[in-house]
């Protein structure tokens, strides 16, 4: 992985689609001393924060976010996050959204909130849930299942392609949505979010 570091602040993220997204986010709060790094996965971290450590002017990093989808279990994605961390003697949070350490300064903050089970797409539907296209989103699935058709393997990420169907640009990804402005910023549920990043910013 290709590093060069050109901000004090870092926010480490899973892959492109967040890497996209945050960096939208990003722009919408007007944070100008924060850089995303998509680092190729979650099954990459360890291996991709050490490159990190070993990059010219890692030593002028500030502050380091990092970012991880809950998956199935939030528990062991925060553990995980930690185990990294520790692995190049980085400091590692006790807990969610709680920085530790000094120079760096480093937070670990889990999605879709501290807790629950999920990913990145799942923050992003719970944003749109007032939206009345959600309500045809509910009912095109429910169509599958009365019509006995299979339905997809992870049903958050296809709500929120069937979503972005809704929008004036069919056929964008979630970070490319977020370029183009289709996820509410000021809503509720990227409050979690928010904050993270202005921590970060700050």
């Amino acid at each position: 992985m290709a590093i060069e570091i050109v901000q004090p602040n870092l926010l480490v993220v899973e892959g492109k689609e967040e890497e996209l997204f945050f960096g939208a986010f990003i722009k919408h709060l007007d944070l100008q001393n924060v850089q995303v790094m998509g680092i190729g996965g979650k099954t990459t971290l360890r291996r991709n924060l050490k490159a990190l450590t070993l990059s010219p002017h890692f030593a002028d990093v500030i502050f380091l976010g990092i970012v991880r989808d809950a998956n199935n279990d939030p528990g062991a994605a925060f553990q995980s996050v930690r185990d990294a961390l520790h692995a190049v003697n980085l400091p590692a949070p006790e807990c969610p959204l709680v920085p530790a350490g000094d120079s760096p300064r480093v937070a670990v903050m889990i999605l879709p909130e501290e807790g629950v089970a999920g990913m990145l797409e799942d923050l992003c539907l719970g944003s749109v849930m007032q939206d009345p296209a959600m309500y045809c989103v509910e009912q095109y699935f429910e169509c599958l299942r009365r019509e006995g058709l299979s339905l997809p393997d992870n049903m958050s990420k296809a709500k929120v392609q069937v979503f972005l169907a809704s929008r004036p640009r069919a056929g964008l990804r979630l970070g490319e949505a977020a370029q183009a402005g289709y996820w509410p910023w000021d809503a509720e549920a990227f409050q979690q979010v928010r904050t993270f990043l202005q921590l970060i910013g700050s």
